[in-house]
């Protein structure tokens, strides 16, 4: 019979589980709790849409469009495109869905996304996004508030050290038509040195030569002529207010006047978080306000603004977080003592206890996974015990061990559990008139 063999992992994909996955989570953690802080709403949108959404959105001369996109039509003859970012789409859901009318929208999620490129470092082809976006304010204080949302993130993580906010305007509309002029000028007097890429951008696009990595375009990027000198007034307001704010709330910024986002949508405010601990490819999160995104749609002139983050990225330059501590394994001894042992596993989990059980192999087994599992006390039952209606419990870092009667055992466990320290779960728990814990288990 021929040996079968087993496929590969797809490139550019990853899976992820033991100290990476818990690097992983915690980002994710982290993210929903500082998102719940900023009073940013979850939403889920859909892993493929139509792949127009894209097309008309990052702009078709973005390395995205023309380059990195998954896309594929279905059976129906459909031509459908996997995200390869959140923000279209959720602009999308916008129009779609009828949100207009709960602007402005403080909304963020987390999930896959899809590019084709070159893997490396910190980067896939199946990746994962944090997302944070303001729709309908057209302030400069919501500006503000997502650059110190993503600080505080970062904080949070405690992966500020070597991380550096850059930050730059792209001005209005006004601005830009007079800077790209201005940079068309520029680089058709370098024309006959450009890379190939940045040729097709000239006519499209010309700022995204600014943002090539291309070292034959690198000196003529350098000396192109910055977006100070024809900023309109408002436009120049606008950054001011957007730095002062930053200033106010304590969030250190640099200017990088070179700096343009990567995709067509962005006006005024642009920015990234660089560090140089993840080599070449340095960007941690970035993004900019793109008040012509929702034009690009099909709908009205609606502001917006917004930043995105790869998990992966933040999650290498995480310290390994701590193994979630595990407070108790169930040890039985005998098939009435695994049935019993269950419902004991049960009965306390649903208190918010974080219990595991040891069902496998002789007794000396079942007590090496409880010590290995670095739990605080080991919950040992077998036929005798049953028959007398108790458990032990030893204390594994003391070796300490009592007898518990089994219908003492709940309130026991949480008193232990209380005394251990362990402030944040007291609202599960009160004292009868005797002084005797009781706990309420959750949804029961």
């Amino acid at each position: 019979m021929a040996k079968i063999t087993t496929p590969r992992p797809v490139r550019g994909t990853q899976d992820i589980f033991g100290d990476f996955e818990r690097r992983f989570t915690h980002v994710a953690e982290t993210f929903e709790r500082v998102r719940r802080l900023y009073c940013f709403s979850r939403v889920e949108v859909p892993v493929f849409e139509s792949t127009a959404v894209f097309a008309r959105s990052l702009g078709e001369t973005t390395d995205v469009v023309s380059k990195e996109m998954y896309s594929f039509e279905d059976r129906g003859g459909d031509s459908l495109t996997l995200r390869p970012e959140f923000t279209a789409g959720i602009a999308r859901a916008y129009l779609t869905e009828g949100w207009q009318q709960y602007a402005p929208l403080k909304l963020a999620t987390h999930g896959p996304v899809f590019r084709y490129e070159r893997p490396q470092k910190g980067r896939y082809r199946q990746f994962h996004q944090i997302d944070a976006e303001v729709i309908g304010a057209a302030e400069p204080m919501a500006d503000v508030e997502l650059l110190a949302m993503a600080d505080q993130l970062l904080y949070e993580l405690g992966i500020t050290e070597g991380v550096t906010l850059q930050l730059n305007t792209l001005g209005d509309a006004a601005t830009r038509d007079a800077w790209r002029s201005a940079l068309v000028e520029h680089f058709e007097g370098h024309r006959a040195e450009l890379s190939e890429d940045s040729l097709k951008r000239l006519d499209k696009n010309p700022m995204r030569i600014l943002d090539s990595k291309d070292p034959r375009d690198r000196p003529i990027a350098d000396s192109a002529p910055g977006i100070d000198a024809y900023l309109t007034a408002e436009a120049a307001d606008f950054f001011a207010s957007v730095t002062g704010g930053l200033d106010a709330a304590g969030v250190k910024w640099t200017r990088n006047d070179r700096l343009v986002r990567g995709l067509d949508y962005y006006r005024h405010t642009a920015f990234e978080f660089v560090t140089d601990r993840l080599g070449a490819q340095g960007t941690v999160l970035a993004g900019g306000r793109y008040d012509g995104l929702i034009e690009s749609l099909g709908g009205p002139a609606t502001p917006g603004v917004g930043w995105a983050a790869g998990i992966e990225r933040l999650a290498m330059l995480l310290e390994e977080p701590k193994v979630p501590s595990l407070f108790a394994v169930v040890v039985p001894v005998g098939a009435a003592a695994e049935r019993a042992g269950q419902k004991i596993t049960a009965d306390l989990r649903r208190t918010g206890l974080r219990i595991d059980m040891a069902y496998r192999g002789n007794m000396k087994r079942r007590m090496a996974k409880a010590n290995a599992d670095t739990a605080e006390y080991a919950i040992i039952l077998g036929d005798d015990e049953l028959a007398r209606g108790e458990v032990a419990v030893k204390n594994l870092r003391s070796g300490e061990q009592q007898v518990v009667p089994l219908n003492l055992l709940r309130s026991r466990m949480w008193s232990q559990f209380m005394a251990d320290d362990n402030p944040d779960v007291t609202d599960l728990v009160s004292f009868d008139e005797n002084g005797t814990v009781v706990v309420e288990p959750f949804g029961r």
